[in-house]
């Protein structure tokens, strides 16, 4: 298989000098993404090995998925599969409601320093703030720390043969990404919540 005959940094350095920017693969303890001769690919930690449907290029919402023009949600906590999938483009859905990740360096608040809040993009709920956001340099938003100790629940993670801790929105139960803690980087708690962009908006 692909893990055994490379290491991923032979992966990494095989593909990206192939690919353009916009198609960047990522080579991660969740997941190794990346563009073949038949469209993009993502292999996810949720379902180890498994190589899942063709991803289209990652997307803020379109006219027929925008979240302005659909219904209230109600509870979304009994929102049904289809209505997630009506609500949510295919890339939104596939992060939030199937766990997968987005490919690293290639989303749209990674690098954002602007002052503001990042909600669930499924649900709206208030996540985390631009205050706690900081440069990780690991390819995905991280922050110290959530806006309320309530609005994110964890989940134990061990699909890829060790422990991890999934972060997802309280409200909705969507995937937003994992939490690490013990990494060096000085933040007041010593956490990277480490969250896909695709799974939050910036308001």
């Amino acid at each position: 298989g692909i893990a055994s005959t490379y290491t991923i940094g032979k992966l990494a350095r095989a593909f990206s000098s192939s690919l353009s920017d916009s198609h960047a693969p990522e080579f991660s303890s969740n997941s190794i993404t990346g563009q073949s001769s038949h469209g993009s690919f993502l292999i996810t930690g949720r379902r180890p090995y498994q190589i899942d449907r063709m991803l289209l290029p990652m997307s803020t919402s379109t006219p027929e998925n925008d979240q302005s023009q659909l219904p209230d949600l109600g509870d979304p906590s009994v929102v049904t599969d289809d209505q997630w999938r009506e609500r949510l483009t295919p890339q939104e859905y596939h992060v939030l409601r199937e766990g997968g990740t987005e490919p690293a360096f290639t989303g749209e608040y990674t690098d954002n320093k602007a002052a503001a809040t990042y909600s669930c993009r499924a649900c709206g709920t208030k996540l985390f703030t631009s205050d706690t956001k900081f440069d990780s340099q690991c390819g995905w938003p991280s922050f110290y720390q959530p806006l309320a100790k309530d609005s994110v629940v964890y989940i134990e993670d061990s699909s890829l043969g060790r422990v991890r801790t999934e972060v997802r929105c309280a409200a909705c139960d969507g995937h937003l990404g994992h939490v690490f803690e013990g990494e060096g980087y000085g933040t007041p708690t010593d956490q990277r919540y480490c969250i896909n962009s695709i799974s939050v908006n910036f308001e």
